[in-house]
């Protein structure tokens, strides 16, 4: 998918809503447990039920390998029925991947190539090499953890060398790879909303994927003030918060109650910041 496909249906939708799919068998209903593929059954109600308010999906890969052969199998009929009845949503594989040059070409080639997803999450702490053959993929987009929503970011996202923090030393030189104007993205978490003018201040036009909103206690509306542009260049992501709403049989229409919640309050930024 083009940045020009996405921006055309956060328009369309009144959306920049992603929601996670961080499917965990302790927490949904017990009704699917009796399905033959309950983890992939979570999902696409899931996905039934929100895709009128979302623009994107972000299945999490930790979620799905932790079910060994069964939860890749699920998370490949998941992205198979996204890319097939959803063709217009944005899919993130949150992997989180990060090595050596020839085995980010095979982590791009799996996400890719063989799931067909539209992006993947990457660290960026093995630098340059590590990155760009992800951004070698010039129908993909490559999502850089540049300042997340976790109590240990501050470890070391905030160490300051020459009054330079570590996360705006990460995104200048990552605005400097190749590819990286068109196809690379960063992820900022919601509950460091107050950073994110610091954020834009360096990379102005770029998308930035922003968790943390929902049971992470992120703030949607400091997101929006400190992060919206002209294209909008926010993707904020809810996934506890939405799919598991509700743990019962209704957890569905739950979701979608959730889901509509944001995609409305996200609908008037749209229209106060004039993008819609």
């Amino acid at each position: 998918m083009t940045r020009g496909q996405l921006v055309e249906q956060i328009k369309k939708k009144a959306s920049f809503l992603c929601v996670g799919l961080d499917v965990d068998l302790e927490k949904i209903p017990a009704e699917l447990h009796k399905e033959q593929d309950s983890i992939f059954m979570f999902c696409k109600r899931i996905i039934d039920a929100t895709a009128p308010y979302a623009v994107a999906y972000k299945p999490n890969i930790a979620f799905f390998e932790a079910y060994g052969l069964a939860g890749w199998q699920a998370l490949e009929r998941t992205i198979d029925y996204l890319n097939s009845h959803y063709p217009e949503v944005f899919t993130i594989a949150d992997a989180k991947r990060g090595d050596i040059g020839n085995t980010a070409t095979r982590y791009a080639k799996a996400f890719f190539d063989q799931l067909q997803f539209d992006a993947i999450t990457v660290a960026p702490y093995m630098g340059q090499d590590s990155v760009e053959p992800f951004l070698a993929f010039k129908n993909n987009h490559t999502i850089l953890l540049a300042l997340t929503s976790n109590a240990g970011a501050s470890d070391f996202q905030f160490h300051s060398e020459n009054d330079v923090a570590l996360f705006e030393k990460v995104l200048k030189t990552a605005k400097t790879w190749q590819g990286a104007e068109e196809r690379l993205m960063y992820v900022v978490g919601a509950t460091k909303a107050a950073a994110i003018q610091a954020v834009r201040s360096i990379v102005p036009h770029a998308f930035l994927l922003v968790p943390g909103v929902g049971a992470q206690g992120g703030n949607l509306d400091a997101v929006a003030e400190n992060g919206l542009h002209a294209d909008c260049g926010l993707l904020v992501n809810s996934s506890r918060g939405i799919i598991y709403a509700s743990q019962g049989s209704d957890f569905d229409l739950a979701a979608a109650n959730a889901a509509q919640e944001l995609q409305a309050q996200m609908q008037r930024w749209l229209q106060k910041k004039q993008i819609i």
